[in-house]
């Protein structure tokens, strides 16, 4: 009777069961990675007793006294207001910045041969500078408030934007240009219906790249001269032995990491789904 039950289930139905049954399993397998290696640094931390490691649960415990433990009705308190908010907004001002810049550039750049030909040196210098080492010429020019930190985080982030956009828009067939120049197009029509499109793949892995460089240079440029954020948080809570807080700051940062590149992937995924179609497609 089961393999009467069974023939009779459509293959498609099978396969989609199939899927689901492989999807469930990989979730489970990423999912119980971090919950052993969690479940091992609590049992560390609570034989050793260190100072300086405290064990997961009390970090947790301590993001909720710091930020969770507000009044009704959204329970935040004071803090995330004073830091996670403006870490959060100087961050993605950074980026923004970066983005514009670094697709215009981009695009300029690897469109025309004289362009690329007298600049490429000098993005080869200025990429080749850590962000963090510009700090103090960032500081005595804009001084130690919002502008600097925002500079800094789109300096940084600028390069694998700009380069990848470079690469992407050298790559972008002749036939598709040439095709809609046929057409007529103009050439700014051309770049945005044709060019950019084109070349979003290359973009939007420049921007994954330049995602994870921001959160770094945001704490890096809170860690110095800064009175909020979160990279403030962790330096004064470091200064006066206060590590359950600090592993805080730091856990914060991470959950911060993941949520963001989940947004941008999710975002990623629905700008690119042409992308993907045309290359499962092809393949």
């Amino acid at each position: 009777m089961a393999a009467a039950t069974v023939a009779a289930t459509p293959p498609r139905a099978r396969s989609v069961a199939g899927d689901v049954g492989r999807g469930v399993a990989w979730v489970l397998i990423r999912i119980s990675v971090p919950v052993i290696l969690i479940v091992l640094w609590e049992i560390a931390a609570q034989s050793a007793r260190s100072l300086w490691f405290p064990p997961p649960s009390a970090i947790v415990a301590e993001m909720y006294r710091l930020w969770l433990a507000g009044p009704a009705p959204l329970f935040f308190t004071p803090a995330v207001f004073a830091d996670i908010l403006p870490s959060v907004g100087r961050m993605l001002a950074g980026l923004a910045v970066a983005i514009v810049v670094g697709i215009v550039l981009g695009v300029v750049i690897g469109r025309s041969r004289f362009v690329s030909a007298t600049t490429e040196p000098i993005i080869h210098f200025l990429r080749s500078t850590p962000g963090p080492a510009l700090l103090p010429v960032f500081l005595l020019l804009l001084g130690t408030e919002t502008p600097m930190r925002i500079v800094l985080i789109a300096f940084a982030a600028l390069w694998p934007i700009l380069l990848n956009t470079i690469d992407g828009v050298r790559g972008v067939d002749p036939t598709q240009l040439e095709t809609a120049r046929a057409f007529g197009l103009p050439p700014f029509a051309r770049v945005i219906r044709v060019l950019l499109p084109a070349a979003l793949p290359r973009i939007f892995a420049g921007i994954a790249i330049a995602l994870a460089v921001s959160l770094t240079l945001m704490v890096v440029s809170e860690l110095t001269v800064a009175t909020d954020g979160i990279g403030y948080q962790i330096q004064r809570a470091t200064q006066v032995f206060q590590m359950t807080a600090m592993w805080a700051g730091i856990l914060l940062i991470a959950v911060l990491g993941v949520v963001l590149n989940t947004i941008f992937e999710l975002i990623e995924r629905g700008t690119l789904r042409w992308y993907r179609g045309s290359k499962r497609h092809h393949d």
